[in-house]
């Protein structure tokens, strides 16, 4: 049914690419309420990035490795505005793809390639499962990373394997000019004016934490979602929602940790409480 969640208002806490999440639940009637949790920009020194795709260019990777959507978007975009993205295509067409959940696939598709693999868990150990069971001794591997995180598990998975690993980080995350927004929405759930909470990453739970005590309202956060049904896509998400001394009230079947899944869930469990609208 096309209006499941009428009438009521779910907050998301965006981060990548969180349009669709959004477009899925405003389908379902949600009033949706959009919190960036951040903005993000191209690497301020665009040199490294630009080595790197001629590199991939000059002589093409044996594999490639995408951690997400968003970095080989940008890594096309830089390759655009130097006049070699074509050619960068044609390069990146020669090796064997592999990717971290289904995000940084959608965007080789975007660009006619496909991946050859892809995790079945979208986390960095699920990177590392997956390209365990491959012979990686000598050869060249392309590795594009993201903000905010330690790589050095990964890159030193591979590089115990045999691998050449050549990365690169071709975006920065902005945390402190999204700030006011998470303040803002902290105060919306403490006010009563949110029915639920829908958690995607575990990134997004550690940066409304990090926020909330950099601004001196975790209190306040805390008791916001005591009155809001808080929604987790899946295992990681409620493990970091627990490491917090946070509950899960919402989560979709076993193995069907998706957007869809979860937005069924949340329409059966907002239908035996009123919308925050009727109170």
């Amino acid at each position: 049914m096309a209006d499941r969640l009428n009438g009521y208002r779910i907050l998301i806490l965006e981060t990548r690419e969180e349009a669709q999440f959004s477009k899925l639940l405003v389908e379902q009637g949600a009033d949706v309420v959009q919190c960036p949790m951040f903005t993000i920009h191209d690497a301020p020194d665009p040199a490294p990035v630009e080595a790197w795709i001629r590199r991939a260019i000059d002589k093409p990777f044996d594999d490639l490795v995408l951690m997400t959507g968003e970095g080989l978007r940008r890594i096309m975009k830089l390759a655009g505005a130097r006049g070699l993205d074509t050619t960068l295509v044609a390069a990146l067409a020669k090796a064997r793809k592999f990717t971290r959940g289904p995000k940084p696939g959608k965007a080789l598709r975007e660009i006619g390639l496909e991946a050859q693999q892809t995790t079945e868990k979208p986390t960095t150990e699920g990177v590392i499962e997956m390209l365990a069971r491959l012979d990686l001794k000598g050869r060249r591997l392309g590795l594009q990373l993201y903000p905010d995180k330690d790589h050095g598990a990964l890159t030193g998975a591979l590089t115990a394997q045999g691998a050449a690993v050549d990365t690169v980080l071709p975006y920065v995350y902005d945390s402190k000019a999204a700030d006011a927004n998470i303040v803002a929405a902290i105060d919306a759930m403490a006010e009563g004016r949110i029915d639920s909470i829908a958690l995607t990453n575990l990134g997004q739970v550690r940066r409304l934490i990090e926020a909330a005590k950099a601004h001196g309202v975790e209190a306040r956060l805390r008791a916001g979602l005591e009155r809001t049904l808080i929604a987790s896509v899946g295992p990681a998400v409620s493990g970091e929602l627990a490491a917090h001394g946070l509950r899960t009230d919402i989560s979709p079947p076993e193995d069907a940790y998706f957007m869809r899944p979860l937005i069924s869930a949340m329409a059966a469990a907002l239908t035996e409480r009123k919308p925050t609208t009727a109170r």
